[in-house]
This record gives C-alpha cells, sequence and structure tokens, in this order.
C-alpha cells in the first residue's frame, strides 16, 4: 500500500474536530432538481435551523432578492438568528463540499484556506461563479489562502473525494481520481495523489478504494461510500441484495479496506452501513446513500429516504455517536440534486 514517510506541510482536521461554522449556499439553480425545486428551500431551512441551534452557520446568497427568500424560510424554520450570517456571493450551485476552499491547518495551527480548482465534476459547463465563491470566504475571514499546484498545475479536487481522520490516514477512490471518465488532473497518476495528499492533507496513508455507487453524476465520490467516524473507525456502504448494481462494486471495497487494515492499522474498526433500496426520480437512478451524513459540534444529520433501512440506520448512527444528537434529514427530494447532507455543508474548523 503506497506510504510516504513524513508528515506533509499542512493537516486537514477530521470533520468531528471543533469548528467555527458551517457553510452553506441557499439553492437557486432549479435546474438541479426539475419539476421539484419548490421543495428544497424548505430541506436547507431545515438544515440550517437544526444546525443554528449550536453554531454559527455561514450562509452565501446570491443577491438580495434570494437573500430575501432565504430570511422567510429560515424564520419560518425556527432558526436561532444570532447564529446565522448572510453572505452575498455568486454561485451556481449548492454543493459547497466540492466548490468551496477545504479549511487546513498549519504547523502554528493557524487556519489556512486551500482553494482547489473545480470545473463541475468535469461534467458541467456552468461553474465559474462556484470556482471564484473562495474570494469571498477568503475576504470574510482574512486569513491565509494557498492555491494548490501539483508539477506546476493547479489541482482540480473536490472535498467529497477525500474524506481525512485527520491523523495521517486519508481515504479515495481510483474511480474519482485516476479514471479518464470525467478526468480531473490528466496525466496525474497514484503517486502524484500521494504526494499531493502528504503535502496538503497530512496523509501518510493513502486507502484507494475503487468505485463509488451508481447514480453519482461525480463519477465515485469517497462520501457516498466510506466515511471515517473517528481516528480508528471507519463506515462503509455494504449492499445486501446480489441482484442491486452495486453490490459487486461495494464488496471490492470493502474488500479493499479489510486488506489494507490487516497489513496497515489493525486497530481500525470498520462498521458496515446497509444501503436503502434502489431509489429513482423520474425514471433516473439517484445516488441515494447514508454515507453522506454531515458532523457538526453537537449533532450529526443523517440523510433517510422512507426507506425501511432508515430505522436500523439511526440505530447504528446513535451507538457510535454517543456525545451528539443524531438528527434524521429526510432527503427524498433533496437527492434528486444527485447530492445531500455532506455535499452541501463545508465545515470551519475552530
Amino acid at each position: 500500500m503506497p506510504k510516504t514517510p513524513r508528515y506533509g506541510i499542512y493537516r486537514m482536521p477530521a470533520e468531528w474536530e471543533p469548528q467555527k461554522s458551517t457553510w452553506i449556499a441557499w439553492p437557486h439553480n432549479k435546474e438541479d432538481w426539475p419539476g421539484k425545486f419548490n421543495e428544497i428551500p424548505w430541506v436547507f431551512s431545515q438544515i440550517i435551523s437544526v444546525l443554528s441551534k449550536t453554531q454559527l452557520v455561514n450562509v452565501l446568497v446570491k443577491n438580495k432578492l434570494e437573500k430575501k427568500k432565504a430570511i422567510f424560510f429560515l424564520n419560518i424554520s425556527g432558526v436561532k438568528i444570532k447564529n446565522i450570517k448572510l453572505i452575498i456571493c455568486k454561485t451556481d450551485r449548492a454543493w459547497t463540499r466540492d466548490f468551496l476552499p477545504i479549511f487546513l491547518k498549519d504547523k502554528k495551527k493557524r487556519n489556512i484556506l486551500s482553494n482547489w480548482g473545480f470545473n463541475a465534476w468535469s461534467k458541467y459547463r456552468n461553474y465559474k461563479n462556484d470556482n471564484r465563491a473562495y474570494l469571498k470566504i477568503k475576504k470574510s475571514n482574512n486569513i491565509k489562502s494557498i492555491n494548490p499546484k501539483h508539477k506546476k498545475k493547479i489541482i482540480i479536487l473536490e472535498g467529497g473525494s477525500i474524506d481525512v481522520n485527520g491523523k495521517g490516514l486519508i481515504l479515495t477512490t481510483k474511480q474519482c481520481l485516476l479514471s479518464k471518465v470525467q478526468q480531473r488532473n490528466k496525466g496525474f497518476k497514484i503517486n502524484d495523489y500521494n504526494q499531493i495528499f502528504n503535502k496538503y492533507f497530512g496523509a501518510s496513508k493513502v486507502i484507494w478504494l475503487n468505485k463509488g455507487i451508481f447514480g453519482d453524476d461525480t463519477h465515485g465520490h469517497i462520501d457516498d461510500i466510506a466515511r471515517f467516524i473517528s481516528k480508528d473507525k471507519i463506515f462503509i456502504a455494504r449492499e445486501n441484495n446480489k441482484k442491486d448494481k452495486n453490490f459487486s462494486n461495494l464488496k471490492e471495497n470493502i474488500k479493499i479496506l479489510k486488506k489494507f487494515v490487516r497489513i496497515n492499522e489493525k486497530k481500525i474498526k470498520i462498521i458496515y452501513l446497509p444501503m436503502p433500496k434502489p431509489k429513482y426520480i423520474d425514471s433516473i437512478r439517484v445516488p441515494a446513500s447514508y454515507l453522506n451524513f454531515y458532523i457538526a459540534n453537537k449533532v450529526v444529520l443523517v440523510p433517510t429516504f422512507n426507506d425501511p433501512n432508515d430505522k436500523a440506520i439511526l440505530k447504528i448512527f446513535k451507538k457510535h455517536f454517543k456525545t451528539r444528537k443524531i438528527v434524521p434529514i429526510n432527503c427524498s427530494v433533496l437527492v434528486w440534486g444527485f447530492g445531500t447532507l455532506h455535499c452541501m455543508t463545508q465545515q470551519e474548523p475552530t
């Protein structure tokens, strides 16, 4: 398994480490939820309301009109107003996990904005506003920012393509970063990414799973299939229906992870999460997954899908997050945008 001998220049804190705030972009792109957009602001306002009870939520709004709309929905949803900061910032979509900067720590434990290149998953053409959104974050925070490069090239990387434990381990997939389909960085190989992850995230070991789930338009994001929940625990998706399209791919990911643990990190505990039944909207399969949860300071937001496995999933989360409140969020319509809770949030560490 690829390994680098030392920590890099920076470190990416794990999601469960203390957060200063959560960054969210208010939804406005009706094309992301065709025919169902009217339900989306209600879902966003529910999520923001839950988070605002215990921490600051920065909400990017496209313009003054969208700001008024957001205030209307948020007031009805009972947000804690003093924990809401509305910032006017043009965006193309609402998936902040992928286009906003990733917050890092330098050697002196100061926050650093890492602004990675964003090209809408090498799939869509409208992404210029999303790619410039970091300027508002930089202005709002007034902290140092970096533009990660490798071989003198700007690196294209989305937050949903990686997951860290903050202690030297990182999860990602070959399908997302190494495939020529929706290719992010032409010519980059495993060793290139291992160097990048070491330098910018402090990763000494990289766990390369293989493929993501069907319906995922990002082509293999890790945050639908496997996530760290502590420095030595990993949730991983398992499909129990042998006839399902995801069965073999998820089985292979489990095999890869078990082998890694056996060879490298014997103390890591693997917890299996069942998949919801295949979910289709307008005859299109959407990437419904329980792995797209978001860990905040005092709560964990868990996606549910009106599925028979919802109840069992919540029990698993309650068992492994004893110090945080587990809050289910019905994502049956939200997932029509091909993302849910983790995709629409970006944490800022203290």
